[in-house]
């Protein structure tokens, strides 16, 4: 049996040299959006220095809430090159809260997911509205994170907080990733891999909702994280499937997000709507 090579299978940015372009594209989307939108900007949810987030408004009292989660390994990117991706769900008539976390190796892994989960708890707080989650890569790991984890820590926090996620690109094992260059600042071991790791740890309550999206171009290892947190979810009561988004990268999966009519944005939104309702 050959070894999988997974500084290939995990490296998107090896894998898709033309990120550089692709990122450029959505920082000029994001400013753009950032003065055309309905925009609450650099709000605090925490003490420290990346711990704020902004609130891209759609006009309704009453709308979903969806808090998008970034990505970039946990040790890169920001909030604001990603604010692209509420136009259209704003057109949707759902409001969308980006925050920017803490970087590795600052902090770890699971801080982050604490990070995360104080801002979710924040925003609860500031509008009463349980949230939908969804993030992208390493952000796909901490929505799963928001799903798995309980709220009896957060005082008069609703038990289900959140209820639903839409994971797009995540990594839900991650111990693959020990023995690549990516964890020179992540500084996983075996153990801390495991305890971060949604799929080995106590799964959600059944009632939750899981959609892994992943681009059908991407490796056959992230085609496989979103397969196998669905089944071993699904296993238990979870309502959790993969959504292949064919035709897009690690990368690209994310313009499916601003584009009318795609699967990917009529998952988000029906799933975001089906939150207010249930």
């Amino acid at each position: 049996m050959t070894a999988i090579d997974y500084e290939a299978e995990y490296n998107n940015r090896q894998r898709v040299p033309e990120h550089p372009e692709i990122n450029e594209r959505w920082s000029m989307l994001s400013v753009a959006y950032r003065l055309a939108g309905d925009v609450k900007l650099d709000q605090p949810y925490g003490p420290r220095e990346r711990n704020r987030y902004d609130l891209f408004r759609a006009g309704d009292e009453d709308a979903p809430l969806i808090v998008y989660i970034h990505g970039g390994y946990w040790q890169r990117g920001d909030r604001k090159d990603y604010s692209f991706i509420a136009r259209e769900l704003n057109a949707n008539g759902i409001t969308v809260a980006m925050p920017s976390y803490s970087l590795c190796p600052a902090v770890s892994v699971m801080e982050i997911g604490d990070e995360i989960q104080q801002c979710v708890f924040k925003l609860w707080q500031e509008t009463g509205k349980q949230p939908m989650v969804m993030g992208h890569s390493a952000g796909g790991h901490l929505t799963a994170e928001m799903l798995s984890r309980g709220w009896s820590g957060f005082s008069g926090a609703p038990a289900d907080l959140v209820r639903t996620g839409y994971a797009i690109s995540g990594i839900f094992d991650l111990a693959p990733l020990i023995g690549t260059s990516l964890n020179e600042a992540v500084g996983l071991t075996e153990g801390t891999a495991r305890a971060a790791s949604p799929l080995f740890r106590a799964p959600p309550p059944q009632g939750r909702r899981l959609i892994a999206a992943v681009g059908g171009d991407e490796s056959s290892q992230f085609l496989k994280q979103a397969q196998d947190i669905a089944d071993g979810w699904g296993k238990v009561g979870v309502d959790a499937k993969p959504s292949v988004i064919e035709g897009t990268n690690h990368f690209t999966v994310l313009d499916a997000l601003i584009t009318p009519g795609s699967r990917m944005l009529d998952e988000v939104t029906s799933l975001a709507w089906e939150t207010v309702g249930k």
